[in-house]
């Protein structure tokens, strides 16, 4: 067992997810004395993540080391674990021009950083950088796991697979678990009496099954009930993690593919060509679809983080709340060998058969001393994996414009998301993508870079 694991955050200037993910794993016994090390290229930003991770450690005894870099391969240099978690452009510039450029054009997004033309340039902008984690991380730390939290998480995980096969990582995202939440207080049940299986892609998994715990031991189907809860109106009850985002799409969903899917109604609803549509906002009104969700979150978040961060370093303790997130329990399995099991992402070896080889697939993983070892999952229902293709189209184009340097696969791309091909035609779709590869500039690697090219 490793005494003292080294583990890396790069892009610690997210300040409230390194603090919740940091103090997860230090409030484990086995992992107390962990040295955290911190990298930013934000000095202003490490400096107050610094002071909060410190605050945290001592909260807890003061067993465990903080350092700080704004040199990546310092940082990594002998890492056992390398969590990752920033956000290339930000939400200004990238995110507002990733969603006011298609707005020209009448094309509206809800979130826009998985899929849809949003997601292909978020992919395109963020990729060479995780890259470039793992050119460091084959110099100087080929034995850590990378522990990755970025998005267009699919794109990325496969993206990493394809060009460098040998480094140790897994997609991390709470949508399985935390849609679990939501559906057992939906039902009144304790999360706890909850069995279920999901598979599929990253933010289009499903779950397989979905049952409840009998007094006998037996185990109940609870799709039936969901499904009498939402065409009677009692489903799905008031979001108590954001009123603005109703869970009608999923529901609706549920009844139409007999499943239901583990990300959010307001990401769903991009992923699809069926509820968002220029001439029908009936549609947005009868399911509750937050336009421009994401820049007024990110608004809220950047707010909510600069007061908590403000907070925090006042504070002479931290408080410790569980973020039921899976890094610690990843870093605590193989650690300590104790078996766990997490929904990861991963780069398709025949885990889930009926998709390509090499896409990023989402499965149930088994974690101890022997590292991440992702389970097959078989017999996925046909309509549930012709969906699924639909996404994985896109991110192929999207990982091949970014393996071979073709810019054309990135307009490829564009043309076969299902939201954008639904709205827009090839003239509109090529302009577009045009529009947003000279507006995103510098933020994009130098073969991206195109300033005009003519439809067609």
């Amino acid at each position: 067992m490793m005494a003292k694991p080294v583990i890396t955050f790069i892009g610690a200037g997210s300040t409230v997810f390194t603090k919740n993910i940091a103090g997860d794993i230090l409030q484990r016994p086995a992992l107390a004395q962990a040295e955290i090390r911190l990298m930013d290229i934000n000095r202003e930003r490490l400096e107050e993540s610094e002071i909060i991770v410190g605050k945290l450690a001592s909260t807890l005894g003061g067993k465990a080391s903080v350092k700080t870099y704004t040199d990546q391969r310092r940082a990594l240099d002998g890492a056992d674990f390398v969590v990752v978690c920033f956000q290339i452009g930000g939400y200004d510039p990238c995110t507002i021009t990733d969603f006011e450029v298609p707005k020209k054009f009448g094309l509206r997004q809800t979130i826009a950083d998985t899929l849809g033309i949003g997601g292909i340039m978020r992919g395109i902008r963020t990729v060479p950088h995780l890259w470039a984690i793992c050119e460091d991380m084959m110099a100087v730390a080929p034995n850590a796991i990378m522990l990755q939290y970025v998005n267009p998480m699919a794109i990325n995980t496969w993206a990493i697979a394809a060009k460098y096969p040998k480094i140790k990582q897994v997609g991390l995202c709470h949508s399985v678990q935390g849609t679990a939440y939501e559906l057992a207080r939906d039902l009144d049940i304790p999360v706890e009496e909850i069995r279920y299986k999901a598979a599929g892609i990253n933010h289009m998994a499903f779950y397989l099954t979905f049952e409840h715990r009998q007094a006998d031991g037996s185990y109940r189907n609870l799709y039936p009930d969901l499904v009498k809860g939402y065409r009677e109106g009692r489903f799905p009850k008031p979001s108590h993690w954001n009123p603005r985002c109703p869970n009608k799409v999923r529901y609706e969903m549920l009844t139409r593919l007999g499943y239901f899917v583990t990300e959010s109604s307001e990401h769903f609803a991009e992923y699809t060509p069926w509820f968002i549509k220029r001439d029908r906002p009936d549609l947005i009104e009868r399911f509750g679809i937050p336009l421009d969700e994401y820049p007024v979150r990110c608004v809220e978040q950047i707010a909510r983080w600069k007061k908590e961060a403000a907070a925090l370093k006042a504070a002479n303790t931290v408080e410790l709340k569980e973020s039921h997130e899976y890094a610690s329990q990843i870093v605590n399995s193989v650690v300590t060998g104790e078996p766990s099991v997490i929904y990861g992402n991963h780069g398709n070896r025949g885990f889930i058969p009926q998709l390509p080889d090499g896409c990023a697939v989402e499965v149930p993983t088994l974690v101890d001393h022997m590292g991440l070892q992702p389970t097959v999952v078989h017999d996925i229902p046909p309509q549930l994996i012709a969906l699924m293709r639909t996404n994985i189209n896109v991110q192929d184009l999207t990982v091949q414009a970014l393996l071979t340097q073709n810019v054309d696969h990135i307009y490829h791309a564009a043309m076969l998301d299902p939201h954008t091909g639904a709205e827009l035609d090839l003239d509109q779709i090529w302009q577009l993508t045009t529009d947003l590869l000279a507006a995103h500039g510098d933020w994009l690697p130098e073969w991206a870079r195109v300033q005009a090219r003519k439809a067609g």
